[in-house]
């Protein structure tokens, strides 16, 4: 597939802090056996991998704004672009040594999502979409799963733990879904969630809480691979509420109907 510039800058700092983060993954599989365990260093690990991508991108396109999940928001120059930027998304996975982790990286012209990549460098599977160009695997064409009926799905999602989400409401959400559907699974990143449905490898996803930087890259990757992506009510603010549903045309319609069912 031939790459704008502005998507092989993406794509070179994605791998650059993809990299950093496999050498510290390695180290934290050490940690686990330790009494102090290695939660300091996976926090030094997020930094050093956001600190790697806002150098790259803010040499390539000085003057862009930024929204960082470390950071927040950094102004720029130029009011009609913004990187979107999660260095690390699936921090607990990455705490416990579990190899189901990304780099993030959306860029938004003119309040529009136009470019984003998806890196996880423990399984070396690199995920990129341009509006309008399609999304592709490893340099491979994607399209969403063309399954039409709820029962023959796997559907992901994100479970609201300790401190987080109102777990009543999910757990009549949660039971509502798993009635219906032949799997239900849970990765713990919303980025490779949608880049898995994008994919085919999931049939849906749902999701409440996000950040905008979560999930800019994925939505734009699940668009551009035929597939639908709103918010609970089926409208387009995700990046305020933080709610995500995503499948193709069909089983987004559906879930979006089996999420608001009561018990």
């Amino acid at each position: 597939m031939a790459r704008s510039a502005i998507l092989n800058v993406m794509v070179q700092a994605a791998m650059k802090a993809g990299r950093s983060l496999a050498r510290d993954f390695g180290e934290v599989q050490n940690l686990q056996v330790s009494l102090k365990g290695p939660g300091d260093y996976v926090s030094q690990a997020d930094r050093k991998a956001e600190e790697i991508i806002h150098a790259e991108l803010a040499r390539a396109r000085p003057g862009y704004a930024f929204l960082m999940e470390e950071r927040g928001a950094v102004p720029g120059d130029d009011d009609q672009h913004r990187w979107l930027v999660d260095p690390l998304d699936g921090t607990t996975n990455f705490l416990h040594g579990l190899p189901v982790f990304a780099v993030s990286i959306a860029l938004e012209r003119q309040g529009q999502v136009v470019a984003g990549v998806i890196y996880n460098p423990a399984m070396d599977e690199l995920y990129t979409a341009e509006r309008g160009g399609g999304a592709f695997l490893n340099d491979r064409r994607l399209r969403v799963a063309a399954r039409r009926h709820l029962a023959d799905t796997v559907v992901g999602t994100g479970v609201p733990h300790l401190g987080r989400g109102h777990h009543g409401t999910y757990l009549v959400e949660l039971r509502n879904v798993m009635a219906e559907v032949s799997g239900i699974r849970r990765l713990g990143s919303a980025a490779l969630d949608l880049a898995y449905v994008a994919a085919g490898r999931l049939d849906g996803f749902w999701e409440d809480r996000l950040s905008p930087w979560d999930i800019a890259a994925g939505v734009l990757l699940v668009r551009e691979a035929g597939g639908f992506v709103t918010d609970k009510a089926g409208g387009q603010a995700m990046f305020d509420n933080g709610e995500v549903v995503a499948g193709n045309e069909a089983i987004h319609r559906i879930l979006l109907k089996t999420l608001k069912k009561p018990i």
